[in-house]
């Protein structure tokens, strides 16, 4: 999927197309574990759409449940959701600044070769 590390840099042209697309990834991802958490407070946990929508968005930013739950299934769904929306969340970080972060490395370790390079030819001229 990435260049490899002998291979030049990518052009800018073709990473702002990388990273637009690694961003669609993530924003799939954050609105589909939007979505399921929707539909679990509001099937499971008996809470109106809006309240779904606040809750889920909550768990799903790392703040918390905002409304109690009564039913026993809505209490186990919102348990195994915060787990999910935890690893969810570093998934999509992940996802998003890989490209930035291949980037800096592949560029850094250009750079790194290039100096190597010149510490071999001024040893062997000297």
């Amino acid at each position: 999927m990435y260049e490899h590390r002998t291979k030049p840099l990518l052009p800018t042209r073709e990473y702002v197309r990388r990273q637009i697309a690694h961003f669609a990834i993530f924003l799939s991802l954050i609105l589909g574990s939007l979505l399921l958490g929707i539909l679990g407070y509001h099937l499971l946990g008996r809470l109106g759409w809006v309240d779904s929508l606040e809750n889920a968005a909550m768990i799903l930013g790392g703040m918390g449940p905002v409304n109690g739950l009564t039913t026993t299934a809505g209490k186990m769904f919102a348990s195994f959701y915060a787990l999910y929306s935890g690893m969810i969340f570093l998934i999509a970080a992940g996802v998003l600044f890989a490209p930035l972060f291949h980037r800096f490395l592949h560029r850094f370790h250009l750079e790194q070769e290039a100096d190597d390079q010149e510490a071999d030819n001024a040893g062997e001229q000297g």
